[in-house]
């Protein structure tokens, strides 16, 4: 019985590391999209864990991305960016990004010591896979969660289909077509 305690003592007071992701305020596709500096959809081509070359102290993932189609930014091609590792975990599996992986990137504005994230960290990183039937769909690391939470869209043009989406979307992956019209709408980018 002693040692029955004793476990459950520490198992209430050891600190819990469940949460990985930064905390961050819930914003819906239309604050992502303002907020962002670039807005990029492409291949992650490599990805690397380093000291930040003049503060020594941070440990950073490097990430070196091909893209595929531009929809906020005055650059075509490549986008490298250094982002800031903040939990522990992040240094052993690079933040989450992999060499091969299929992106749509919200990023915000680069720093002053060149570091940049996605807006609303992984509210603003949307994975592109297929669905069954083969067409391409974007879940961010929310699950897409509030994606089209309290949206106000009047005087906004976007295509029927895309305003349904907004209607009855609450959570799970995205037709891509769409999740980039409505970015584009929002943002004020055009693709090039």
């Amino acid at each position: 019985m002693r040692l029955f305690r004793i476990l459950l003592f520490l198992a209430a007071t050891v600190p819990g590391f469940g949460q990985r992701a930064a905390l961050t305020v819930p914003q819906n596709i239309a604050q992502l999209s303002r907020q962002a500096a670039i807005i990029v959809r492409g291949q992650v081509v490599s990805v690397r864990v380093e000291p930040h070359p003049q503060l020594a102290n941070l440990t950073t993932v490097v990430v070196n991305l091909r893209v595929v189609e531009n929809l906020k930014s005055n650059s075509l091609s490549p986008v490298m960016f250094r982002q800031f590792v903040w939990d522990i975990r992040d240094k052993y599996d690079a933040a989450g990004y992999r060499k091969g992986q299929e992106l749509l990137l919200l990023l915000n504005p680069e720093s002053a010591y060149g570091l940049t994230s996605p807006v609303g960290m992984d509210q603003g990183r949307f994975e592109i896979s297929r669905d069954a039937g083969g067409n391409l769909i974007a879940v961010n690391g929310h699950g897409n969660v509030g994606l089209f939470s309290n949206m106000s869209i009047p005087g906004v043009k976007i295509s029927p289909p895309s305003s349904a989406l907004v209607v009855q979307h609450r959570s799970g992956p995205v037709p891509l077509l769409r999740l980039e019209e409505l970015i584009k709408q929002f943002s004020g980018g055009a693709a090039r």
